[in-house]
């Protein structure tokens, strides 16, 4: 019986705490959004209102030089729990040289990207033990860091923002040992996102390639192999009413917020039941090998296009050896579109 509690106790644990993961970002960024105006206009506390209004405006520039880390935020319990639920690992193929800076792209979105939150802002896997002096940064959505506490939270995790101006200064200013994490494929790759599926958003996604080039830092390419298989995506049949107002939705969604709405689902609290927690499935990021690439103050389309074939082969490469391992068939490829 003790055997069986123990057991218990730890499934719940790891349950928790993805199931804390999204709502603490809503509970977090809602306190400041909705009570600010109420405390400062009705309450004494238009004190405390005011005094996270001039924070947020006097610490303005510190997302995008840098962030804030926490390695006692890194190492929390939780994202331990977190890793187990799945469970999620961090596999590496070749060393980084702190001697150089470096773009990881990571592939693919999946639904909530799980293997690149825990394996680059979280210790749960001992990232800075695996790649020893070199400081990772995973890039996110700049709207985040302009919602009070929601910015403090995420920068105590390296959380950077996703912006040219961000990224440079860690590429550039802030010594070298750097990596900014980009999960290349964005929201617009989870709608590919199904079981099984090897498909993945790249041919137009040239940024990370110009960004390369602009600052010299090294290319390297990632997968997180079961990244498409913890959650099931329903696309309704064409001509119902359900797809009609899925249509509607992804519309608005991308109109207001700028982001993919996709329909998803899980398991439920208990194993066996319907519901929108991930499914209790394996997922492994390959880091591959770093791509040397020249430093060139404004590269031409000619160029950019010239090491973005070089990076495809490169994430075909890592894609390829490390499949069957990670449940692909051998004749399954990487399709890209």
């Amino acid at each position: 019986m003790g055997l069986f509690s123990r057991l218990d106790l730890q499934e719940g644990l790891q349950t928790l705490s993805v199931l804390q993961w999204i709502p603490s970002y809503v509970l977090l960024g809602a306190i400041p959004i909705l009570f600010m105006p109420y405390f400062l206009v009705f309450t004494k506390f238009w004190t405390l209102a005011m005094f996270l209004l001039a924070w947020l405006v006097y610490d303005w520039n510190t997302h995008s030089q840098g962030g804030r880390r926490s390695a006692w935020v890194r190492n929390w319990t939780v994202w331990k729990c977190f890793r187990d639920y799945f469970p999620i690992k961090l596999e590496k193929t070749h060393d980084l040289s702190p001697k150089h800076n470096y773009i990881i792209a990571n592939h693919p979105h999946g639904i909530l990207s799980y293997g690149a939150f825990i394996n680059f802002a979280t210790e749960a896997n001992g990232f800075s033990r695996i790649f020893p002096a070199i400081i990772p940064s995973l890039g996110t959505l700049e709207g985040v860091f302009w919602i009070p506490i929601v910015r403090e939270y995420v920068m105590s995790m390296g959380v950077s923002p996703v912006s040219e101006l961000a990224l440079n200064y860690l590429l550039t200013q802030n010594g070298s040992g750097n990596a900014v994490i980009i999960v290349v494929g964005g929201a617009t790759e989870a709608l590919l996102c199904r079981p099984g599926a090897s498909t993945i958003y790249l041919k137009q996604r040239k940024g990370f390639v110009k960004l390369a080039l602009k600052t010299g830092a090294h290319l390297v390419p990632s997968y997180s192999f079961g990244e498409n298989d913890v959650h099931n995506q329903e696309t309704f049949p064409e001509g119902t009413w359900i797809r009609f107002f899925q249509k509607r939705f992804q519309d608005i969604f991308k109109k207001i917020l700028g982001l993919n709405f996709c329909t998803f689902h899980g398991r439920g609290l208990t194993r066996g039941s319907w519901g929108f927690l991930p499914f209790n499935r394996p997922i492994t990021t390959v880091v591959g090998e770093p791509m040397p690439i020249p430093k060139v103050q404004n590269p031409n389309k000619e160029t950019v296009d010239k090491y973005h074939a070089l990076y495809i082969s490169a994430l075909r490469k890592l894609f390829d050896q490390h499949k069957v391992q990670y449940g692909f068939p051998e004749m399954q490829a990487l399709t890209i579109i």
